[in-house]
């Protein structure tokens, strides 16, 4: 700790505002309005700007008639379940009862600096918790974190420096969700509401160009922008829009553009399982050869990308897996606890049970099941059954019927998207080596080791 640092307690700093009891969910009436409820699932370690359910008014005032919003700007933590996890409100919120609000005295304190206080301090305050069946943190408990405290102006600069980092992070998490968005909507318009098909068939009935009509559907453009695209652009756009077809046909998944096939996924791609070698064999974890994933690395995933896992395991703890290791590029989705999360692999990789593998090389190219799965993911679920959690097993998942286009619209459906999903994957690169870069630089700033002056803002 640098000489002139005080040695203070988060009370010292802040105040408290706890968090209110759940509204009873048998009451729809408190539900899905426009107050957002924050909860601790909700709580990233970062910018917290919605929350997965809101409340109406309603809803709020069942808290009570003292209820209070926490305000924007204020930190949040979670204090009960996985305890510990921060966020920082861009908006007000309801809080329920398992995060408390930290509200942090400006006069005195950066609140980013408390922020990454927190957040380095991760493994003492989950040891604040008390309780013998479950931990709970309490505000009395947590006001007695201590850390030291510099100068409110040295403070700003290493928040501004470490700031600098997450918002990167938080800019490229943004640049991500929107890449991923426009390779959905790209996946929804061909495949899903067959919008170029249909188009082309409203054409055909009104004595109008079916080709036009498609490469509207697919640009989104209009026959004016058409007309002034660069002709290489307007030449490959009509190629793409000969590709599909002018009419519909009955098929076991409803009508369908003629031609298209209707099969099974089991029948298209090479589906895989994994296992976990037994982990009292110090054998087979060391040493650590190979990528080894168990679901757990992908839950806080915010892409559908996996760069690299928690465990690896040794050559003799590949061979106690049947899959052995897949390929860079197979897609993988969680099949229990939770069923539904998904990555493409960018390296190979050894998966353990809670995985169904889907190989690439098959007639179904894992950047199109991706967004499959996303877009039946409410149906996959509907697969699974089991009494002490749920679990769609590879038997059950194979039957499930998929639309196959043929490989000429798949390919030029992998053509479009591609370069999308190049984008997004190295923009998660680029953010884990910044998070890399944050975690080293935090506590050597916290603590006085290393001073502000020393370490350079990222452009």
């Amino acid at each position: 700790m640098a000489a002139n640092w005080l040695r203070v307690n988060l009370a010292d700093c802040a105040k408290f505002q706890e968090g209110y009891v759940n509204p009873p969910q048998t009451n729809p009436d408190y539900f899905d309005g426009n107050i957002k409820w924050l909860r601790a699932v909700d709580l990233n370690d970062g910018y917290v700007i919605s929350t997965t359910r809101t409340l109406t008014e309603k809803g709020f005032l069942s808290a009570g008639k003292s209820a209070l919003l926490f305000e924007p700007g204020t930190l949040a933590i979670s204090k009960s379940g996985t305890i510990g996890r921060i966020g920082i409100l861009q908006d007000f919120m309801c809080g329920n009862r398992a995060v408390i609000n930290i509200k942090v005295c400006d006069e005195i304190c950066n609140r980013r600096f408390i922020f990454y206080v927190l957040l380095k301090n991760r493994a003492i305050i989950e040891n604040l918790a008390i309780g013998s069946v479950q931990k709970n943190l309490y505000t009395s408990e947590l006001g007695k974190l201590a850390f030291s405290l510099p100068e409110k102006s040295v403070q700003d600069k290493i928040a501004k420096v470490l700031g600098s980092i997450d918002d990167k992070i938080d800019l490229n998490r943004r640049i991500n969700h929107t890449l991923e968005a426009m390779a959905q909507a790209i996946f929804k318009s061909w495949f899903v509401d067959f919008d170029p098909v249909k188009a082309k068939i409203a054409a055909i009935e009104q004595g109008e160009d079916p080709i036009r009509a498609a490469m509207r559907a697919i640009s989104g453009k209009t026959d004016a922008e058409l007309d002034q695209m660069p002709p290489e652009h307007h030449d490959q756009l009509a190629a793409t829009a000969a590709l599909f077809p002018g009419a519909m046909e009955e098929s076991e998944l409803g009508e369908i553009p003629k031609g298209w096939e209707v099969s099974t996924i089991g029948e298209l791609v090479e589906i895989a399982g994994g296992a976990t070698p037994d982990t009292k064999n110090e054998s087979y974890w060391n040493p650590p050869e190979y990528f080894w994933t168990s679901p757990k690395d992908l839950s806080g995933a915010q892409s559908p990308v996996l760069l690299t896992t928690e465990r690896k395991i040794s050559t003799a703890g590949l061979s106690r897996i049947g899959s052995g290791l897949l390929p860079k590029g197979t897609l993988l989705m969680s099949s229990r606890a939770p069923i539904g999360y998904l990555a493409i692999t960018q390296i190979p990789v050894a998966i353990n049970q809670g995985y169904i593998a889907m190989l690439p090389g098959g007639k179904l190219p894992p950047l199109y099941l991706l967004m499959w799965c996303q877009q039946n993911m409410e149906e996959i679920k509907g697969q699974a059954n089991g009494s002490t959690f749920m679990e769609i097993s590879k038997k059950a998942f194979r039957p499930m019927l998929v639309t196959n286009p043929g490989s000429v619209v798949l390919d030029r459906f992998i053509e479009t998207v591609t370069p999308l999903f190049g984008k997004l994957a190295e923009g998660v690169k680029e953010s884990s080596q910044l998070a890399k870069l944050r975690d080293t630089l935090l506590p050597k700033l916290l603590s006085g080791e290393l001073s502000v002056a020393d370490v350079e803002i990222p452009a």
